[in-house]
């Protein structure tokens, strides 16, 4: 798709000069000096109607077009820059159709941000209409590698050509080959493959239940509830629903799945003490917080939940969704902490924008689960996990890993030395290139003047936090014109 600036509004010039029709050539002076005044050079006059700027006319007026959304084919005037009057024929633009016919097929679950993407090439995005924006949010933290990687297309594009789906009836080999690299970067020894984060804790959740189960055979009592913590998110389907803290995601369909506690992220005694009472199946865990405001974790919280659990028989869970593959610097979070988990998922990144998600267990975990214990009929098809190995191929190197490491410092540097200053910001943090500023005031202002302005990024937390989650390639140039963006917009927050 072409992403050129589209003209679209059409322009006739008209003889008179002002709307006026005074007789007297001096009234009409002075009606035009009171124009000049009022409205600036290329503004359309389109009383009583709501504008939003869309950019510049240039074959005519190098000034600023506002225009009216929804009013297809009604006339309004432009002052020029000799200040006589153009008519315009105000059309909608192809994103004002998109949101329009979105709203009448599709299911109000989204509060979108006005913009319909049409194209990617690396860290850069553009709306139907051809502004650029700078990608500071990868999708949700999916895009790892940005958007075209030349080595993810080939993949995609020779396994499309050979073989997309045949279900996990039969065997295949880009599945197997994925399983096998999976096991040897990370603690695990088996993998279950699904389709999206929530999809992997789900089984994990299951999986924890029939460990417990299947090591306490004949005992009705069997540990079955589950740790979680304030902050968490970790789905929105019933059993990951349960687990995440939010009262707002979670109230509108309780009943949900029973026996989740909510402890204190961080607080070690409440966490061990419940843990020790031997009716806790597993502790779920995000190392990094994403969602929750990006908060991590202290070396000394995971390695007593570590000891915690393995003296009572419960496991550990470590929810690495978004922290995980790169975004914190490690390939996967858990290493900088020295601790591993009995089971870990993982989903956004790992395929580089196709839906997957992967539960990692040990040995004594995957003993457990029997066939038809869980499954999927898309998972671990050859199209995703041919993707997914290209993905991990390239993540997964040293010099990769660094070079979000040093990135990372970089961009908190930079934040910290252009936003410091800001009596709204309160804190800039994170791991590798997951970072948050967190602000004493509603982050969704600044996150709209930054989108305006050509920069994408996100909100977390309490709605507080400005959450920067960019594709791991991006380059310093780019993190310098991002931090550029957002100290030129603190100015929205008041």
């Amino acid at each position: 798709p072409s992403h050129r600036r589209s003209q679209h509004l059409q322009i006739h010039r008209h003889k008179t000069l002002l709307p006026c029709k005074e007789k007297k050539r001096k009234e009409k002076g002075k009606e035009k000096k009171k124009a000049h005044e009022m409205a600036s050079l290329g503004q359309i006059i389109l009383p009583g109607a709501p504008s939003s700027e869309i950019g510049l006319l240039r074959r005519r007026f190098d000034r600023p077009i506002k225009t009216c959304i929804g009013f297809n084919g009604r006339i309004a005037r432009v002052l020029t820059n000799a200040g006589e009057q153009a008519a315009v024929s105000v059309k909608p633009t192809v994103s004002q159709k998109v949101i329009e016919e979105e709203a009448k097929v599709l299911v109000g679950t989204y509060a979108r941000a006005p913009v319909v993407i049409s194209y990617g090439k690396g860290c850069k995005l553009f709306d139907a209409e051809g502004k650029e924006y700078l990608d500071c949010a990868s999708g949700i933290a999916v895009n790892a590698l940005g958007h075209g990687d030349p080595d993810w297309l080939q993949a995609v594009n020779e396994q499309a050509a050979v073989l997309a789906h045949v279900s996990n009836v039969y065997y295949t080999i880009p599945q197997i080959e994925l399983a096998k690299r999976l096991v040897a970067s990370s603690f695990a020894d088996r993998v279950f493959f699904c389709n999206s984060g929530t999809e992997a804790n789900e089984a994990a959740i299951k999986f924890s239940r029939k460990f417990q189960r299947f090591t306490h055979p004949g005992d009705k009592e069997a540990a079955t509830s589950f740790i979680a913590f304030t902050n968490s998110f970790h789905g929105r389907t019933l059993g990951a629903l349960a687990l995440t803290s939010k009262e707002q995601y979670r109230t509108p369909f309780e009943p949900i799945m029973p026996g989740v506690t909510f402890v204190e992220y961080g607080n070690i005694q409440a966490a061990t003490e419940l843990i020790s009472s031997g009716k806790i199946a597993a502790v779920f865990v995000e190392p990094i917080q994403g969602e929750g405001g990006i908060y991590s974790a202290t070396k000394e919280f995971l390695q007593s939940l570590r000891s915690a659990c393995d003296a009572s028989g419960s496991l550990l869970v470590f929810d690495e969704v978004q922290c995980g593959l790169g975004r914190s610097g490690k390939l996967w979070a858990y290493e900088a902490f020295g601790v591993t988990p009995d089971i870990m998922t993982v989903a956004k990144p790992l395929a580089g924008g196709l839906p997957i998600g992967a539960v990692l267990v040990t040995e004594k975990v995957a003993g457990a689960i029997s066939y038809g214990d869980h499954g999927s009929t898309f998972a671990g098809n050859p199209l995703v996990c041919s993707a997914a190995i290209a993905v991990l191929d390239k993540v997964s190197k040293p010099s990769f890993l660094s070079s979000v490491s040093s990135k990372g410092r970089y961009f908190k540097d930079m934040l910290v030395k252009k936003l410091g200053g800001n009596t709204h910001v309160k804190e800039v943090r994170g791991e590798g290139l997951i970072i948050g500023v967190e602000l004493d005031v509603p982050a969704n202002p600044l996150v709209d003047a930054c989108r305006e302005s050509g920069l994408l990024i996100l909100t977390a937390g309490k709605g507080n936090v400005v959450r920067i989650v960019p594709p791991l390639i991006i380059s310093e140039e780019e993190i310098e014109r991002a931090v550029e963006i957002i100290s030129h917009n603190l100015t929205v927050l008041g």
